[in-house]
């Protein structure tokens, strides 16, 4: 497939997705800034007022980075796994399967959607944000690094969740039971430090306290763990996450009967 096809092919689908997102933007955008919202007004303003400071900031200015990140991969998750099973549900990957698109190419469409729209969430909260409080940036290319590669990673993992979910209820499985608990339990309303020894160790086990605590010193200098140790396990994690589904989705696991 000659390099401009491809790349028409790929933004074709690129814009597909980007369309359902903001077609359907008070199911896809609305709520999070919503729930965001009501986070920072009662978490951080109310509660958070009461609460001395964190790591050297206000507790408000604590939790903004978690919260962002929490949204950010949530969303980039879902609307892979959305998307993908109904592609598969209205027959439509179909198409996609018998075209000269190489697999990369129609993952990294449907990757990229998601990841584009945990980003516009995330974006989005931190502009909510900063209606409740002042948001430090201490190093700008840090942030950027973990919340994009952490949507991309958790959008690679919601394409898998896709290719394997039987029904709807199959796609809101893992981030009810798995992803919304390890979110919470990941720092983002409490410094990990604080914890006795034990659950500080077991809490250094969840993934997603290593990209909360990355992509908090980004804006605040401060960190419950290595960022160096961070950055590590977010590129592999990416790294297995593409693997894994570039292999499956070539041999077709979930998508033909």
């Amino acid at each position: 497939m000659p390099s401009h096809a491809l790349f028409i092919a790929f933004w074709t689908l690129l814009h597909k997705e980007l369309v359902r997102v903001f077609r359907i933007w008070t199911q896809t955008l609305l709520p999070p800034a919503i729930t965001m919202s009501l986070y920072y007004l009662i978490f951080g303003a109310f509660i958070g007022s009461r609460i001395g400071e964190v790591g050297g900031v206000s507790y408000m200015q604590f939790i903004v980075p978690g919260l962002v990140m929490m949204t950010a991969i949530t969303n980039a998750f879902s609307n892979t796994a959305s998307s993908i099973f109904s592609a598969k549900f209205m027959k439509s990957i179909e198409e996609l399967l018998v075209s000269p698109m190489p697999p990369w190419a129609i993952i990294g469409g449907f990757v990229a959607a998601g990841a584009l729209r945990g980003l516009i969430v995330g974006l989005v909260g931190i502009v909510i944000s900063l209606f409740f409080t002042k948001l430090p940036i201490a190093h700008f290319g840090v942030v950027l690094f973990f919340i994009v590669l952490s949507s991309i990673a958790f959008s690679l993992a919601g394409f898998f969740n896709g290719l394997f979910a039987k029904g709807f209820d199959g796609i809101s499985i893992i981030p009810t039971f798995v992803l919304t608990p390890l979110t919470y339990l990941g720092g983002v309303f409490y410094s990990v430090s604080a914890l006795p020894p034990f659950w500080e160790g077991l809490s250094k086990l969840n993934p997603i306290l290593y990209l909360v605590n990355g992509f908090r010193y980004g804006f605040t200098g401060h960190s419950d763990v290595s960022v160096g140790v961070s950055a590590a396990i977010l590129i592999l994690l990416t790294a297995v996450l593409a693997t894994v589904v570039y292999i499956l989705f070539r041999r077709g696991y979930g998508l033909r009967n």
